[in-house]
């Protein structure tokens, strides 16, 4: 191999030469196509090295419906697979070409404009274009193929002549998108006053140049979580200014509670036509048949959760995502995009809007700010003053004075107090890290997590339990542990590690008898309680919204998050304090949140109301060290030798750090031995600077599909910008 063909990619032998283009030859009993008898066909395969379109002739029965973008049946060594018809053309490298086997729907379901963003986002996560296209676009439902293009046949079939009130008589589904000039005044007048952005910095521009017709970028810090100046409220009012311009919009939220907000919000300004959700959570058919609606050009305002930041909305003039640090707008598949960095290949494709929202700030976030890509609408102080709780840290000088034993209380003094205080005004929030009764146990002498005899999964106390005797049960395998004692020291004793929410509503119940305890975690989490006194325990992400403000909220458990090992651990803490904070009332109707932790940092932020000051902060720490978001991070995971040779062959630059191989943590076999060395799993960390990412990721992405296509070694799992791995 030379050293121009380092990635791996065999070379032509008429390297240089044109090869020759023919038109295809008829198979035996076959009629091709009078024209364009060539179709590029996009297989639906994971493997790396089919991550290209084939070549297939399309026989003339098929040739009407055999359009790009629809979805046909074709053989692929030796069996029927599908994929994405992309182009037809008049000839092709060879003459012998087999036929397409079937046209499933004649819908054309992939655009070119998803083909491209697709095709952009597996380059920038070394993945395919199959497994992108797999999110992108919903199954298929048979019934409503058949409906839509029963609904566009009729619609085409309208004469020009026919008044457009008669033409409206048609199902919805099949009507036209909306012209500026179609948008109810009432609508238009709903969405631009008064501004909810009015006292932030850059904000009020912001809306003027959306509903002008302009691009603006920008990274909004929102201030509240409930009322009418909520952050859902602000960006149903960005969506309103875009869709007055005539244009369409996408805005994608990572969980279903914050899409049900969003589109109660957008609901109240534009006509209930005007837009649909996209998410899985819908279920197939009703996910579909918006698809469907979105892709004839009917409706224009999509909102849902990541797979969203896909659907093909003609004429885009605004992406936004909500609350972007939320590890939930990570797909859970490979290539493991993030749906942050797909709205901005797609804001970068179409030269449109970009919001970027949430109440506290990422880092990747920070540097869009730092690189002047987008401008920061932030509240200013006196705003923020007026709006934000008074906060509390258990952890300060003069606390620590008044209760010094605050620092070793679960629920210091000063908690119980601000909690007793708020209870005569409203609910109070308690924010818990954990869900069950006490998720996480160690030994009492050496602090070893006690670990299941069968699994080595960690043991838990489940609620429900009496005696002075705990019950144990594995947290993988659910094997109850009888006579549990240490593998490290055989102490017998046990201390609770982290107390999760069920604990913790049993003992707020018993320190406050008579107040009602509202539990939000695990499978039971709650969108929306009451005004009245009670105590709501939520673990991190599944706090309810009160409709007017929580009248305190108490963080426990800081210390515990903060201890994670993870990079973003700080980061990470310091935004699930803010999206509880932003659900409580001003400091002056009584507001207060109560922080227990002790990391000075990220407490102060917090204190201070300062999200962008510690995005800041954090960022600078990352340039200095070389960590990311500062720079591209790629791991490769498998075996030792096969990463070891992966390396090799990628001839990295010296720019390019690479850390490892190491063994991860090796697993257990299921009679609790610990498995082979040669089964341990490896894990090598290459560190990229931005300005070589494109080409490097390239080149991780050919070798990645040579090894398959030659079958060499065993695979290596080849991951980007991972929020998991360090």
């Amino acid at each position: 191999m030379t050293a121009d063909n380092a990635s791996g990619v065999q070379l032509s032998l008429l390297q240089g030469f044109v090869s020759p283009q023919r038109r295809p030859e008829p198979s035996s009993g076959i009629v091709l196509a009078a024209e364009l008898p060539v179709a590029k066909v996009l297989i639906e395969s994971s493997l790396p090295h089919l991550d290209r379109v084939f070549d297939y002739s399309v026989p003339a029965e098929l040739a009407d419906d055999a359009q790009p973008g629809v979805r046909v049946k074709v053989r692929f060594s030796g069996q029927e697979l599908n994929g994405y018809l992309t182009e037809r053309t008049a000839a092709s490298e060879t003459s012998n070409l087999s036929p397409i086997g079937k046209v499933l729907s004649a819908v054309p379901v992939l655009t070119p404009a998803v083909l491209r963003l697709a095709e952009a986002v597996a380059a920038r996560y070394a993945g395919s274009v199959s497994d992108v296209l797999r999110v992108a676009i919903p199954p298929r439902v048979a019934k409503l193929d058949k409906d839509h293009l029963l609904r566009t046949a009729a619609l085409q079939s309208v004469p020009p002549s026919i008044p457009a009130s008669s033409a409206s008589s048609l199902p919805a589904s099949s009507a036209p998108g909306p012209s500026p000039a179609s948008v109810p005044a009432s609508s238009a007048e709903r969405g631009t006053a008064p501004s909810l952005l009015h006292g932030y910095r850059n904000g009020d521009a912001f809306l003027s140049h959306l509903a002008a017709g302009g691009s603006p970028r920008a990274v909004l810090s929102a201030l509240s979580g409930y009322g009418s100046h909520a952050w859902h409220h602000q960006l149903a009012q960005a969506i309103a200014h875009c869709h007055q311009s005539g244009r369409g919009a996408v805005a994608v939220v990572p969980d279903q509670r914050d899409l049900l907000l969003l589109e109660e919000a957008v609901a109240a300004l534009l006509p209930a036509d005007s837009f649909v959700r996209l998410t899985a959570e819908d279920g197939p058919t009703p996910r579909y048949r918006n698809f469907l609606r979105v892709l004839s050009g009917e409706v224009r305002v999509v909102l849902g959760t990541r797979s969203a930041a896909f659907a093909p909305v003609a004429n885009p003039g605004l992406f936004c995502c909500w609350d972007d640090g939320d590890d939930l707008h990570v797909e859970r598949r490979a290539p493991y995009q993030h749906s942050r960095d797909v709205l901005l290949l797609r804001a970068e494709q179409h030269h449109a809007a970009m919001l970027l929202a949430g109440h506290a700030r990422s880092t990747e976030g920070q540097r869009l700010l730092n690189t002047r890509w987008a401008e920061p609408i932030v509240p200013e102080r006196a705003l923020a003053r007026t709006v934000a709780a008074r906060v509390i840290s258990t952890a300060d000088s003069y606390e620590q004075e008044r209760d010094p034993l605050a620092g070793l209380a679960r629920l210091p003094q000063r908690a119980w107090q601000s909690a007793k205080e708020a209870l005569a005004r409203g609910p109070v929030l308690v924010q818990v890290a954990r869900s069950g009764y006490a998720p996480s146990l160690a030994c009492q002498r050496c602090r070893e997590i006690a670990r299941c005899r069968h699994c080595q999964g960690p043991l838990m106390e489940p609620a429900g339990h009496s005696g002075s005797t705990p019950i144990l049960q594995c947290r993988w395998c659910g094997t109850a542990e009888l006579d549990f004692s240490c593998a490290q020291c055989g102490s017998r004793a046990l201390r609770r590690v982290v107390v999760g929410a069920a604990r913790t509503a049993e003992e707020l119940g018993k320190a406050f008898p008579g107040v009602q305890v509202v539990s939000s975690a695990g499978d039971h989490v709650k969108a929306v309680v009451g005004d009245g006194p009670a105590l709501v325990v939520a673990t991190i992400g599944a706090e309810p919204v009160a409709p007017t403000g929580y009248a305190a909220a108490l963080l426990l458990d800081g210390d515990a998050l903060l201890r994670r090992e993870s990079l973003r651990a700080s980061e990470e803490t310091l935004r699930l304090w803010f999206n509880a904070a932003a659900l409580v009332r001003p400091a002056a109707q009584g507001g207060t949140v109560v922080v227990t932790a002790e990391d000075q940092q990220t407490v102060g932020a917090l204190v201070r109301w300062d999200p962008g000051g510690f995005a800041e902060r954090e960022l600078s720490l990352r340039q200095e060290l070389g960590l990311p978001p500062a720079v591209r991070i790629a791991s490769l995971t498998g075996g030792q030798s096969d990463i070891e040779s992966f390396i090799t062959r990628m001839s990295l630059p010296p720019e390019v750090r690479v850390v490892g191989p190491a063994a991860l943590s090796a697993g257990s076999a299921p009679t609790g031995h610990p498995l082979p060395v040669e089964d341990t799993d490896y894990r090598s960390l290459i560190f990229i600077p931005f300005a070589m990412a494109a080409d490097i990721v390239s080149k991780l992405r050919a070798l990645k599909a040579s090894n398959a296509a030659k079958r060499t070694g065993s695979p290596v799992q080849v991951r980007c910008d991972g929020l998991d791995v360090i």
